[in-house]
């Protein structure tokens, strides 16, 4: 089994573990990066009573809203990703490898190596699987109606208003995304948002370069214990996990918040302030009508709720490696002959 392979296997239990923990932190975190009433979704209401609200109005189901293809998503996401990432990585390595062999440099990959590798690599994860994680923000904003009215109201009501209150009700299954995307604006309609997300590449981009960074300089630290470079410990992993995700978190969020509002439904009702035509509209709309502040809707959620799941993801990951490799080839490493 190649190490692309193993790493791209162990990228989608780590994220699928991590996405379960997380999701409701998700969930609560779309709807703040998408809601336009300020009187809505306050930062001062707090995220636990957020979610409170969301299950006392909707249920306990709708923080749950679109997790069948967001598991689906975070697979494919991080097994697409950590699997291209061990590819570009390795092409990397062997050229520092070459090049130390010839006098030049030190033969490790060096932070600029490593963001284009993550680069490269996150580039090839938006454009297979931006489609899927439309259908998820969807799926996530889409607010539940009460089902509480008086059966006395509804008789009251005309007939073509009841059908409409009875199709509020039923379920809001993945098929009826996607024929609603498509019903929208056709096959390209599931590559909202693509833009942004793909400048947002410069997140994972960010969040590995600190973490391998950080993980290099541990190692040398370690090289001459008798633990040896492979001896971090799944807390430690966990740490740096953290650290690197903090960091990418905080400079990236605003395209975050963008990319959400390109692909939640936009209603065909709502005020033209409300609607965009793209990446460009988007931003200064939001500029021009609600202010710099509305980039930063809900990042203390977002924070919370991507170090925790960058950490889980990380510590996971790195086990299954040790796993799998212990298993199929009986060492705990295959690391390269590196320079001294």
């Amino acid at each position: 089994m190649s190490d692309a392979l193993i790493n791209g296997l162990a990228g989608a239990g780590g994220g699928i573990i991590a996405q379960l923990i997380t999701y409701p932190l998700q969930t609560v975190n779309t709807r703040q990066q998408t809601e336009r009433d300020p009187s809505k979704f306050a930062a001062r209401d707090g995220v636990v009573r957020q979610m409170l609200e969301v299950v006392q109005q909707e249920g306990w189901e709708r923080l749950y809203g679109g997790l069948a293809p967001s598991v689906v998503g975070t697979a494919a996401s991080q097994g697409v990703y950590y699997y291209f990432y061990q590819i570009f990585r390795n092409r990397a390595e062997n050229a520092a490898q070459d090049r130390w062999k010839k006098g030049i440099g030190d033969g490790s990959v060096g932070m600029f190596q490593s963001l284009v590798v993550a680069a490269l690599a996150g580039c090839v994860n938006v454009l297979l699987t931006n489609p899927i994680w439309v259908v998820v923000t969807r799926m996530q904003t889409h607010k539940k109606k009460s089902n509480r009215s008086p059966n006395h109201v509804l008789r009251s009501l005309p007939d073509e208003a009841i059908q409409l209150a009875v199709v509020e009700h039923q379920p809001y299954r993945t098929s009826h995304v996607v024929q609603e995307l498509y019903d929208e604006a056709g096959f390209w309609g599931f590559w909202k948002g693509v833009i942004p997300t793909l400048i947002m590449v410069s997140n994972p981009s960010i969040q590995f370069m600190i973490y391998e960074t950080l993980l290099k300089k541990i190692k040398r630290k370690r090289s001459t214990n008798t633990k040896g470079a492979e001896g971090l410990t799944a807390l430690e992993i966990f740490l740096l996990g953290a650290v690197a995700k903090l960091g990418a978190t905080l400079v990236t969020y605003p395209l975050l918040v963008v990319k959400a509002r390109l692909q939640a439904k936009q209603g065909l009702d709502d005020d033209k302030r409300r609607q965009y035509t793209g990446t460009f509209d988007a931003i200064t709309k939001m500029m021009r009508y609600e202010g710099l502040s509305c980039f930063y809707k809900g990042m203390g959620t977002k924070i919370v709720q991507s170090v925790f799941a960058a950490a889980v993801l990380f510590m996971v990951k790195e086990e299954l490696v040790k796993a799998t490799r212990i298993l199929v080839t009986g060492e705990l490493s295959n690391s390269k002959l590196r320079p001294p």
